[in-house]
């Protein structure tokens, strides 16, 4: 047996006034998932635990098939993990965004979505500004990077706060808090450096949102040994994704990381070429993960029509693949949270989920919708065993 797995990261949402009461998944036209559907079985996951945080990281880990709670990695060690950064005992990896800043205000939680070759000279310029034995910066992808802190384990302690958890809104009692001083106090020499940066007066030139801010949150330390996925599941994986978290869940997990040229974070991505590149690695892996981005960044940007045609790109040019492939591959199609337009950020309700292929009997869904997955009863809480239930038939 050949599985895939397609995580729709933040398709799901709430009700839109705008759209009659539907959500965006609902309204966008999905033919290719309602076909596949049709031919599955849909519930309800639990993919982020009571009380934990409804970041992706809890939410994807638990799609993969680990407890998020038990095998639990602070974010930013995962992404260090990506990018192959290696933590001293002493050190604590953040997950630093560069932001812009004005009136008081959080007016782009990425700097509006800064392209990864501008975003990595600023990050070189921030490093040879302030990198030294307690602070590194490291540059990731857009507007996402890492801050490795050494001889500050008060950090993981403290308290932060996302900053697309407060798009639009003033960041006052917002920044890292209860025992981050040091990183307050980086934040503020950071500013000069960013005024004097050449990128942003190009971008200034340009009309684009200037890196006014850095912003450091989700903190995490060297992991502890954690269980590849061959070696419970006893199956081969490999995993696709635009985004450094998926990329170092892959690592900690032992999957191998697919390189597909045209793979984004964003609404750039090249749909068609990563389905046709995972498709193509389960000749060599018994199970293959896709990761599309857009629809979360959608849903951050409060963007209800750009969410939408995210959900339909996805359907016409990956679930259309995924549909002629159900009579030898069995596929899960599911988002790992829900971001609701409506606040622009992520929440910890149930999601959507669907099981199709070789061995799946159809439930009479017919619909790949919030409400048609809760309609049919079928709730997996905790939300890791959707990876059981794909895998039943292997017995993994």
């Amino acid at each position: 047996m050949k599985y895939l797995v397609l995580i729709t990261d933040g398709a799901a949402d709430w009700p839109v006034p705008e759209l009659h009461g539907l959500t965006p998944l609902a309204a966008a036209e999905t033919p290719n998932l309602a076909a596949i559907a049709a031919a599955g079985r849909l519930g309800l996951a639990q993919t982020v635990p009571v009380g934990a945080e409804p970041s992706s990281s809890a939410a994807c880990t638990s799609i993969l098939g680990y407890d998020p709670v038990r095998h639990f990695v602070g974010r930013g060690a995962i992404e260090a993990a990506s990018l192959g950064i290696e933590l001293a005992p002493d050190e604590v990896a953040m997950r630093m965004n560069l932001v812009t800043i004005e009136g008081g205000a959080m007016v782009s939680y990425s700097c509006g979505h800064i392209p990864t070759a501008e975003s990595t000279a600023i990050v070189a310029e921030l490093q040879d500004a302030l990198g030294d034995a307690t602070f590194r910066f490291h540059p990731g992808i857009a507007y996402r990077h890492i801050l490795v802190v050494s001889g500050h384990p008060e950090l993981m302690d403290a308290s932060y706060t996302p900053p697309h958890d407060i798009s639009g809104r003033p960041v006052a009692g917002a920044g890292p808090r209860s025992g981050a001083d040091v990183l307050v106090d980086l934040m503020e020499r950071a500013r000069p450096v960013l005024a004097a940066s050449p990128v942003n007066r190009a971008r200034a030139s340009r009309g684009d949102a200037l890196a006014t801010d850095i912003w450091p949150f989700w903190p995490g330390v060297t992991p502890p040994h954690l269980p590849r996925f061959c070696d419970v599941r006893g199956i081969s994986a490999a995993l696709t994704s635009g985004v450094d978290l998926l990329g170092g869940l892959a690592v900690l997990f032992g999957f191998e990381r697919l390189t597909i040229p045209g793979v984004t974070d964003g609404a750039d991505n090249d749909y068609a070429a990563q389905i046709e590149g995972a498709i193509a690695a389960l000749a060599d892996h018994d199970l293959v993960v896709v990761h599309v981005e857009s629809p979360d960044e959608e849903g951050h940007a409060g963007n209800l029509a750009g969410k939408i045609e995210a959900i339909e790109a996805i359907d016409r040019l990956m679930a259309g693949r995924l549909r002629e492939l159900l009579s030898e591959v069995r596929v899960l199609i599911m988002p790992d949270h829900p971001t609701p337009v409506e606040i622009k950020t992520h929440v910890g309700e149930p999601v959507p989920f669907l099981l199709a292929g070789p061995g799946i009997a159809p439930d009479g869904a017919g619909e790949f919708t919030e409400a048609a997955a809760a309609h049919t009863g079928l709730v997996l809480d905790p939300g890791y065993q959707v990876m059981d239930l794909l895998l039943e038939e292997h017995g993994a």
